[in-house]
């Protein structure tokens, strides 16, 4: 039986809102997004927002918002009024920490240099932008609405507008993709002046349209050489390898981002939200879940509510869920850390982890991989299965 300790405590807390609708889902997508037909009900979903944030703060306990992070579906689609209604809204509800990085997800067939620049107006101070592949071919093959040039032209906007710090998200693994091709979106992406940069393989994920009619992806190995050449591509240009498929420049790294693998917590609003909250004072971690559907979420209101799901992470759980994030992360966590955010004794685990340590999957000094460990971290996560 493992039993939680006295020592958990509140962590930072941040805040996630979804905003569900796209122009066009995507046949890799997974997420819970949805075309729209006609005009999007920004004001209504404003509204349901603010709502649902207010019933969710018994679960602010004081803190201040470190990080908000506005994802989708795509978000940019919604009008610079209707954001800054919404973090109005929000920081009448909940202080803002002193310099919070607030984050907004773009696609580039939405991007036009007025309306970027008055998101950045609002306080958004970072974007997000789904690239994918600079390249026609990909785009194609990807499903994707937006165009070549359109993705040249993102990054140059995002500046123009006031961005100094965006993320691109690349990937790689594509079907018919060769290791140059995949190292040329690389260094376009490089070329752009982006501050950080999410490269990661095309999966296939269940309840998509590549699992129904799935393509011809590149050979295991290589892709595998994909990883090694761009990691090593990566690197030499100054973008540090921080997380197992973020990469930034100096100090760039994503807060929002951080506070999930370092077991922080998070308020999630919005249809089909998700959110994971420390409550010391019962000895719990619970994680919420919001109405998916955006006809049914705008249908709640406060009396019915927004949750659709409110459950504690079952103690057994902890552990695995505690490690799922933090040995994503390179450098790893303070060992310190695990009883702080989990409420369980380290101690509880010194077989494990010794065994990980003997095997050289985990490093001695700190919560963290060795390079082989990162590599193998399906393995490594094993362990803590309880």
């Amino acid at each position: 039986m493992i039993n939680m300790a006295t020592g958990l405590s509140l962590p930072p807390l941040s805040l996630y809102i979804h905003i569900p609708w796209c122009l066009k889902k995507c046949p890799y997508c997974d997420f819970n997004s949805h075309e729209f037909a006609n005009s999007l009900p920004e004001q209504d979903y404003v509204e349901s927002l603010l709502e649902d944030l207010a019933l969710d703060l018994p679960y602010v306990q004081g803190r201040s918002l470190q990080s908000i992070f506005i994802g989708g579906g795509t978000p940019s689609l919604f009008s610079a009024a209707a954001l800054h209604k919404l973090l109005t809204g929000i920081q009448e509800q909940i202080a803002f920490a002193e310099g919070m990085e607030i984050t907004l997800e773009a696609n580039p067939g939405t991007f036009e240099q007025a309306k970027f620049s008055d998101f950045r107006q609002t306080g958004i101070n970072r974007l997000s932008i789904g690239i994918q592949s600079f390249q026609a071919d990909f785009l194609r093959k990807l499903g994707r609405v937006h165009d070549a040039q359109e993705a040249l032209a993102a990054a140059d906007i995002a500046l123009n507008a006031g961005f100094d710090n965006f993320n691109l998200d690349l990937m790689f693994g594509l079907p018919g993709q060769t290791t140059t091709q995949a190292l040329a979106d690389l260094q376009q992406a490089i070329s752009s002046q982006a501050t950080h940069l999410s490269w990661y393989q095309l999966t296939i994920e269940p309840n998509t349209v590549f699992y129904r009619e799935t393509p011809v992806l590149p050979l295991a190995s290589l892709i595998d050489d994909m990883q090694d050449a761009g990691i090593e591509l990566l690197e030499a240009s100054g973008f540090a390898r921080y997380e197992i498929s973020a990469f930034s420049q100096l100090g760039k790294q994503a807060r929002h981002n951080l506070n999930y693998w370092q077991f922080g917590d998070y308020l999630g609003i919005g249809a089909g939200a998700h959110g994971k909250i420390s409550l010391p004072a019962e000895k719990r971690i619970v994680r919420t879940r919001k109405i998916r559907q955006p006809k049914a979420y705008l249908a709640a209101n406060p009396v019915k509510g927004y949750t659709a799901q409110l459950a504690p992470i079952p103690e057994q759980d902890l552990a695995l869920e505690f490690m799922m994030n933090a040995l994503r992360l390179t450098e790893g966590v303070p060992s310190g850390l695990f009883q702080l955010r989990t409420g369980l004794k380290l101690e509880l685990f010194a077989d494990v982890l010794e065994k990980l340590r003997s095997q050289h999957l985990l490093r001695t000094d700190t919560l963290a991989t060795t390079p082989t460990g990162l590599n193998l971290l399906n393995n490594v996560l094993q362990s803590f299965m309880i």
